[in-house]
């Protein structure tokens, strides 16, 4: 009754009005009991976070810069000796050349049309300024002196044409097209591929994607052992509809061109860094639900904090999830409960 008084008083008065009190009082005499036993003496560790980098490793295949067919815009046929595909052309090179057939004439026929024409609008100007001549007439001339400019230039584009190039520097994929062959508009002149820079492509889940970043470090390891080194230049903002990753391009130099197009590489994709605590791995424990983390110790008292590992090293594993500085049990940490009262003993990070 002396205790129900003193220490219970709240509860007697909800026994006086009906209310359950069993539970309650069990829970008073539980928590009263704990603080009652004496203290477990603990070895603990003073930590502080740091910040830590972390990445994610990717299954993925390197990918050409660009790969084009280059096509004709005109039709004739092909003058020049193919060049064997392998051969390295720089950008502007002459890769096809077709026959002008009749185009050098009908360039010699615009431009002759095009002396006649300024002639004509001349004189028709001349002709309205002096009161001879209508405004009609002058808008007539210079509109045919207009239309034969443009078939001038419609004629010399066309002779252009018929120098196909290389759009950029690169690899022939294919030989160029035959000496004698024809080619019509669409038809292709060859295939070229850029391989420098090369890049890798990879697909991340989408529980990760929020954490990788433009510009982030990069590297591969490629199917025949090689290491490459690159900057994240990509990220998909759809997912794919089937596996739910996103898509990942890592751009990484090639000036040999010793990297090919579609081999296999193992991406390795840094994140950014994160605030993280470097403990022992014995220090880990789980509570009665199974879940992962370590105890620490607040005020001379046991708590159970929840962790995530982020990566292991050699020194132990690095922890989130932890304040920025705690005090970690890494000795006894089995042996205590939350709220059990401890008798703290420090130690040195580095012992």
């Amino acid at each position: 009754m002396l205790y129900f008084v003193i220490f219970a008083r709240e509860e007697m008065v909800a026994f006086a009005t009906g209310e359950p009190v069993a539970e309650i009082v069990e829970v008073q005499v539980e928590k009263i009991a704990v603080e009652d036993r004496p203290a477990i003496s603990i070895l603990a560790l003073k930590s502080t976070a740091q910040s830590v980098d972390s990445g994610i490793v990717l299954r993925g295949r390197t990918e050409a810069a660009r790969h084009i067919d280059v096509r004709a815009e005109t039709s004739g046929l092909v003058v020049t000796q193919p060049i064997s595909k392998g051969t390295f052309v720089t950008e502007g090179q002459l890769l096809c050349k077709l026959d002008s057939g009749t185009r050098q004439a009908a360039l010699a026929e615009a431009q002759a049309r095009l002396a006649e024409a300024k002639i004509n609008a001349s004189n028709a100007t001349t002709l309205a300024e002096r009161g001879f001549g209508s405004e009609t007439a002058v808008t007539s001339r210079n509109a045919a002196f207009e239309a034969a400019l443009a078939s001038v230039e419609r004629a010399m584009k066309e002779i252009e044409r018929l120098s196909i190039t290389a759009p950029f520097a690169g690899l022939l994929e294919t030989d160029t097209a035959e000496n004698g062959s024809l080619l019509q508009p669409g038809g292709v002149c060859a295939k070229i591929v850029q391989l420098d820079p090369i890049k890798l492509v990879g697909f991340i889940p989408e529980q990760d994607i929020a954490r990788v970043q433009l510009g982030a470090l990069a590297g591969a390891r490629l199917i025949d052992g090689r290491t490459v080194a690159g900057q994240v230049t990509y990220l998909s903002r759809t997912a794919d509809q089937t596996t739910r990753t996103f898509q990942v391009e890592v751009e990484i130099p090639n000036t040999e061109l010793e990297i090919r197009d579609g081999s296999t590489a193992e991406i390795f994709i840094t994140f950014a860094g994160e605030q993280a605590h470097l403990l022992p791995q014995s220090a880990l424990t789980l509570d009665d639900s199974g879940t992962l983390g370590v105890r620490v110790v607040k005020d001379g008292i046991a708590r159970f904090i929840a962790v995530e590992i982020i990566r292991d090293s050699t020194e132990g594993v690095w922890l989130s999830g932890l304040p920025d500085a705690v005090d970690v049990i890494v000795v006894g940490q089995e042996y205590v409960t939350d709220g059990r009262r401890v008798t703290v003993t420090y130690r040195e990070a580095s012992q």
